[in-house]
């Protein structure tokens, strides 16, 4: 089995890393995708574009799905397997744009020479799912909705136990290719019984949802994304599709590749098993940019490529320099950032309001060490080199790219030196701005997060941290 992302040490930091074959590949790298189906017989094809901000993703999608079959046509792939979306494009009710942007790549990838079997789904009900944690987060945190009138859309939950072995039964079935097969669960209901039917698994009481037909889905996106971590792109493509009923029109499948279906209710009662046990295994927020901005390796003297800032703070710290690491791997999420908490909160409310990632999103389901590829806040994981170095990239809003690095550097056996560095790429004028504006607060949050840290490590300052020049 080879899995194929933009990043290969995000691959292998998963869980599973080590059962697969990784390698580097872009759905926008046309050479890339060739070099990573080659000697493949089949593919699976699970790629969206929907969390994409101030992007056409339909467009996106589009050139993936194109590359896909350019590759597959070089490579001779045999067979490419699809998972797409359920509904049925009508005059009087139009398919939303992305349910029909689905529905082009499963057209598109037909064009193709490989035999392609594309899997029609509706919501996918387990842990880490965009649609399910959409519809958790709301039901957990607010007992009365005031929602859209297509709340009431009837709908086919699917679990992933059930995607799973559709997939995997698909690949064993070669009666399955070239054809197009709706999946779903044994229930129907609408979204509203839905959230009713969470709220009763997850021992919440019943919880009062008020459709009112003046609300519209950039409204109530805005809304979710300040309630929720979901991303608001994310969330205004999946709340747009609530107004077309996505339910089965064929169980062919259920013939083709037989297996028990899971209740919606058995279905969200395993999803929050694994939530609870911290065992979630991938979620909405992994995707995202892992690779390290050319800017920031290129090695040009200083006078190219633009202005560069950079500032940051050092000290020795006398002690266990593995209990100062564990204390900086534990940044983010419930932790805190150390010193000057509301401030990061501020920064983080800002940022949803600017439909950035804000400061509720952390993979606090995956215990232990941060990994390549795991979100904390607004930022996501470039390196995580045990003991000797934590590299975040921003993803809030900002008018340029961001980097924050700590790093320790053990200089005998109870000593270590902790560096925080700060290094940005302003765009424009208001990055300038930005960076100036934002200066006086990292003076104050940098040297005040070291002595933090070093006090919940139990480790003795040598010196109070000192400016790098």
């Amino acid at each position: 089995m080879r899995a194929a992302g933009r990043s290969v040490d995000k691959i292998k930091a998963r869980s599973w890393g080590d059962k697969v074959e990784a390698v580097q590949a872009d759905m926008h790298d046309l050479d890339s995708l060739q070099r990573a189906a080659e000697g493949c017989d089949a593919a699976f094809y699970l790629v969206h574009s929907m969390g994409a901000p101030s992007r056409d993703f339909a467009a996106q999608e589009r050139d993936a799905a194109y590359n896909m079959i350019q590759a597959a046509q070089s490579t001779g792939l045999k067979r490419i397997i699809y998972l797409g979306g359920l509904g049925e494009d009508h005059e009087d009710q139009p398919l939303s744009k992305h349910l029909k942007s689905r529905a082009e790549v499963g057209r598109i990838l037909k064009l193709g020479s490989a035999k392609v079997t594309i899997l029609r789904a509706a919501q996918i009900i387990g842990s880490g799912s965009s649609s399910f944690e959409l519809i958790r987060y709301l039901a957990d945190r607010l007992p009365v909705m005031i929602t859209p009138k297509w709340v009431r859309t009837r709908t086919q939950p699917i679990s992933i136990r059930n995607v799973l072995g559709y997939l995997m039964g698909c690949l064993e079935n070669e009666a399955t290719a070239g054809q197009t097969l709706d999946i779903g669960g044994p229930d129907i209901l609408s979204y509203e019984e839905l959230f009713q039917l969470y709220a009763e698994v997850a021992g919440l009481k019943k919880r009062h949802l008020f459709p009112m037909p003046l609300i519209s889905p950039r409204l109530s996106s805005f809304w979710v994304s300040m309630i929720t971590p979901v991303p608001m792109a994310l969330s205004r493509s999946l709340i747009e599709g609530l107004r077309n009923e996505v339910i089965c029109r064929n169980n062919h499948i259920r013939d083709l590749v037989p297996q028990e279906l899971v209740p919606c209710s058995e279905a969200i009662r395993r999803a929050l098993v694994k939530t609870e046990d911290h065992s979630v295994e991938t979620c909405l927020f992994d995707s995202g940019r892992t690779c390290m901005p050319e800017w920031a390796t290129a090695g040009d003297p200083g006078y190219a490529g633009g202005t560069q800032f950079q500032m940051g703070y050092s000290a020795r710290l006398q002690g266990d320099p593995v209990s100062v690491w564990n204390v900086v791997q534990r940044i983010g999420g419930e932790q805190g950032w150390y010193f000057g908490d509301p401030l990061w909160r501020l920064r983080g409310f800002i940022d949803r309001l600017l439909a950035g990632p804000g400061m509720r999103r952390s993979d606090a389901n995956r215990p232990g060490s941060p990994q390549v590829g795991d979100a904390l806040d607004f930022w996501r994981v470039l390196a995580a080199d045990e003991g000797r170095r934590l590299l975040l990239l921003a993803e809030m809003r900002l008018p340029g790219e961001a980097l924050l690095e700590f790093s320790l550097d053990t200089q005998w056996e109870n000593a270590v030196d902790l560096t925080m560095t700060a290094k940005f790429l302003p765009k424009g004028l208001f990055g300038l701005l930005y960076w100036y504006a934002m200066y006086p607060f990292h003076l104050i949050l940098f040297s005040n997060m070291i002595k933090n840290i070093s006090d919940l490590a139990g480790t003795h300052l040598y010196e109070p941290p000192r400016r790098i020049r």
